[in-house]
């Protein structure tokens, strides 16, 4: 068959690769991949309406798409292998037919044989085909590029821009770099910010959640407005001292999606300085606010409170409570980090925060079990009564725990001692080579000897008589 030429097929290759910010290469093999579906769909359709399709799904493996870039065309190739008698017409060549153009062939050899069909005959529906799967060959180079691209990606905050909305999520565009495309990221409802106005070409600054393979749609990028990664990016891009490292972001607690609308968004941040001078609060805060009123308004009005973090946790659960005022805080179970947090009773509301907003953020943050008492209303003999019966139940429940970790070891163990004797009385085949190339130096010398010997016992053996005597049959059984 004569090579099915394409008008401008250097251009069209070169105007892909260029729009689609593609190797060549790339574009080159989604194209070959192309064509030879399109040529699976022709043979295809010459059977349409006069009997079942008879191609299995692996039948076409043979099959290869050539590119002719300077004459500008392609061919179609299949590798088929040489028989005598042949059952199969696209997989197998007959040797008489071979012989008669290469005399030195063989049974068994591979032969690439151009069946590339006339151009008007490829039809409609597989030139169809190929425009097809060309289309999606280069988006899923572009997804495969785009994800070993964002997933090495060192800043994690983009700035994207609003294109559509799918469902409940939003699809916006994002970039890499400089002079990099944009691409599509997907910005689920959980991760929005319920103060944020995403109008079309409205442009946010986005955290990047994570690369994942979704079925059917490749690599997608997801981002995020609700994580505190977030939060952290913007306090290190407005604060001079974080950059330098004299100040330190200690902890982030942050509740984006409150479970009710009558609550708006907050965050807590514990921050700590390295230098004694340098006071960290106030550093994040800035001249009259004017440093974190920047993080707030990129944030749409989310209240955030900047606290001092503290290596004590009574004054680290004092200033986590902020801005209530706190009389005492007991760490009734140190251990279980537990504690009872004193408040006067005009400071209880500012304590708990609307719906348990403000306590739930400082247990986060802390990291310990905060309950809010009213100082003038509190019973410690009651309340240490009911804290040694939560402190018995923790004790069991630890003690369960261990007890279920050191049977689950010690049936390991007895596993492990039960596999090691098997292996000894049945060994698999790489321990035997293992122990046979450490030990062929030291006694192979001593094995061939042995051997040696107990042919010469079995020779002998073979010329003596056969004994009656019942001791030596038993020590032959044995």
């Amino acid at each position: 068959m004569a090579l099915v030429i394409l008008p401008g097929l250097n251009n069209l290759i070169e105007d892909i690769s260029e729009e689609k910010k593609l190797p060549t290469q790339v574009v080159e093999a989604a194209l070959r991949e192309a064509l030879l579906k399109g040529y699976e769909r022709y043979r295809r359709t010459l059977y349409l309406g006069i009997t079942e399709d008879p191609f299995e799904e692996e039948y076409f493996s043979n099959f290869d798409v050539g590119l002719d870039l300077e004459e500008e065309g392609y061919r179609v190739l299949a590798s088929k292998i040489i028989v005598e008698e042949v059952e199969s017409e696209d997989h197998q060549i007959a040797l008489a037919e071979v012989m008669q153009v290469a005399d030195d062939a063989q049974v068994g050899d591979t032969v690439v044989l151009d069946v590339t069909p006339e151009k008007e005959d490829f039809g409609r529906m597989a030139a169809s085909t190929t425009k097809q799967v060309l289309a999606q060959k280069l988006r899923d180079q572009q997804r495969r590029m785009i994800q070993e691209e964002f997933a090495d990606l060192e800043d994690p905050v983009l700035t994207a821009r609003v294109i559509r909305f799918e469902r409940q999520s939003v699809i916006m565009a994002v970039s890499s770099g400089l002079g990099r495309p944009e691409v599509e990221a997907e910005l689920p409802r959980r991760d929005q910010l319920p103060n944020d106005n995403y109008r079309a070409n409205a442009t946010f600054k986005v955290f990047l959640k994570e690369v994942s393979e979704v079925p059917r749609r490749g690599p997608q990028l997801f981002v995020s407005r609700s994580n505190a990664g977030l939060v952290v990016y913007l306090f290190e891009n407005e604060v001079p001292e974080i950059q330098e490292g004299s100040v330190r972001i200690v902890a982030v607690a942050r509740e984006a999606n409150p479970p009710s609308r009558s609550v708006g968004p907050r965050t807590k941040v514990a921050v700590d300085s390295i230098e004694r001078e340098v006071d960290p609060v106030g550093a994040c805060i800035g001249a009259r606010g004017s440093r974190i009123q920047q993080v707030v308004n990129e944030l749409r009005g989310e209240k955030i409170d900047v606290i001092r973090w503290s290596s004590d946790p009574i004054q680290y659960i004092c200033n986590s409570l902020s801005p209530a005022r706190v009389e005492l805080v007991r760490l009734v179970d140190p251990e279980g980090q537990h504690a009872h947090v004193l408040v006067p009773p005009d400071q209880l509301s500012l304590a708990i925060g609307r719906e348990g907003q403000n306590v739930r953020l400082a247990a986060r943050l802390t990291g310990w079990k905060i309950d809010i008492k009213n100082s003038q209303e509190y019973d410690q003999t009651a309340e240490d009564s009911e804290v040694a019966e939560l402190i018995s139940q923790r004790e069991e429940e630890e003690a369960l725990q261990r007890e279920a970790e050191e049977r689950l070891a010690a049936e390991q163990a007895t596993r492990a001692e039960e596999d090691a004797r098997l292996r000894e009385l049945y060994p698999l085949p790489e321990d035997e080579d293992e122990d046979g190339d450490g030990e062929q130096d030291e006694y192979g010398d001593q094995e061939s000897s042995q051997v040696q010997n107990e042919g010469e016992q079995l020779s002998s053996s073979d010329e003596q008589p056969p004994s009656n005597d019942p001791s030596t049959e038993e020590e032959g059984i044995r």
